[in-house]
């Protein structure tokens, strides 16, 4: 192809729709036979699978077949599909420009061959939208992972891994499987800085993302190797060495401005339409001091019930963990720090305590006018339940009532 192309953008989306919270990028040369199916059906995934709007964007980089035909009447047929062509070759250098021009606040990749089990893509994508990570990565060398591969390639991703933790320290356990997630806006400050335009971009990118000291997590996949796969072993083996002894050097002369990422970067949670600011990372929070707050009322619950009635160990169990819950929710959930207004939040906290303490003592007295000696596992269960109840009103007073005003006055 001429280098005189019109330069490459991606085909308009609808504006309509709504704009994606993802961005699936799909990075192709010549790949006329497999790109509609892989397209098909990871659109027909998401549709059904993914519960925020999305793009999928065919990234052709240079192809010689009917690759691009094939993208464009996709992205004519299914409006959340678009697609864009490159006059050069190189992977990298297609998933950098197809993230820099995209609005969603995710960005994605996997190869067409759609090797990795698309039901990892939602626990991929979810930890970046919350704010948890930084930069997502499947991994099929971690505990968990179930890979189908011949012991050529195993031997060969094992290698090159520890050839990384040697030469580059990098701690991510597979940097090469093409299954990866980055925040927006991460992507924004790290893709300038990635010079690499071919099969090291991965790598790359991982290893300046720790150094900048954000988090990356690892979800464990379910891999299906590619017999198919035209990836030439030894010519990517020569390119990733030089890329290694390149990186290498600019991380030990200082070159690259790490410490002045550390402080532009961030973990905010990500908005998403419909969802107050803070409440994914609150209800993460909340969810786990409410496990942790349900356990401790069960074992005191159980350990008070042998030498007293129900209600009154039911009683004494959660006034104990209510006072508990509500200084832990008060700092780790909703973020409040101080002494301030510290004693009224723990009444208000008492009277979302009787709320509680109305829904539980309440399904005791109808399990025992139902039956007058239950079972010690059902009258758990009943409490199982009444709790869970319980704690959805308890998020709710708690955000717009106990905390709502410390919280939006920060």
């Amino acid at each position: 192809m001429s280098t005189s192309a019109p330069p490459a953008r991606v085909a308009p989306v609808d504006p309509a729709a709504r704009t994606p919270i993802l961005d699936v990028v799909v990075p192709v040369y010549n790949e006329q036979d497999d790109l509609e199916s892989c397209v098909r059906r990871l659109h027909a995934h998401l549709i059904h699978e993914f519960p925020y709007p999305f793009r999928i964007t065919v990234a052709d980089n240079a192809s010689t077949d009917d690759t691009p035909q094939i993208a464009a009447e996709l992205a004519a047929e299914l409006p959340e599909v678009a697609s864009v062509r490159l006059a050069a070759k190189g992977r990298g250098r297609a998933l950098k420009h197809a993230w820099s021009a995209s609005d969603a606040a995710v960005l994605a990749y996997m190869d067409v061959d759609l090797s990795t089990d698309l039901t990892a893509l939602l626990p991929l994508v979810a930890p970046l939208i919350s704010g948890h990570s930084d930069l997502a990565i499947g991994s099929r060398l971690t505990r968990g992972a179930q890979v189908t591969r011949g012991p050529k390639r195993e031997i060969i991703s094992r290698c090159y891994n520890l050839l990384l933790r040697g030469t580059l320290s990098a701690r991510f356990s597979d940097a090469q499987c093409g299954f990866k997630a980055v925040r927006a806006d991460v992507a924004a400050r790290l893709l300038p800085l990635v010079e690499d335009t071919g099969w090291f971009f991965d790598t790359e990118l991982l290893v300046l993302t720790e150094r900048a000291g954000l988090r990356i997590h690892e979800v464990p996949v379910d891999w299906v190797d590619d017999p198919d796969s035209r990836v030439d072993i030894l010519q990517t083996a020569i390119a990733d060495l030089k890329g290694i002894a390149r990186l290498a050097k600019a991380l030990s002369t200082g070159r690259l401005p790490l410490a002045h990422l550390r402080e532009q970067l961030g973990r905010a949670p990500l908005p998403v339409a419909g969802v107050p600011d803070g409440l994914i990372g609150q209800l993460l929070r909340f969810a786990t001091v409410g496990v942790a707050s349900t356990l401790a009322y069960l074992l005191l619950y159980a350990l008070l019930r042998t030498g007293t009635g129900a209600q009154a160990a039911n009683l004494t169990a959660l006034l104990i963990t209510a006072v508990a819950n509500t200084a832990l929710n008060r700092r780790f959930s909703f973020g409040v720090r101080g002494t301030g207004r510290l004693w009224l939040h723990q009444a208000q906290g008492l009277v979302v305590f009787a709320a509680s303490l109305g829904l539980t003592s309440g399904s005791l007295a109808l399990l025992h006018a139902a039956a007058p000696h239950p079972a010690q596992p059902l009258e758990l269960g009943v409490l199982v339940v009444a709790n869970l109840a319980a704690t959805c009103l308890r998020f709710l007073l708690l955000r717009t009532w106990v905390f709502g005003r410390a919280v939006s006055g920060r």
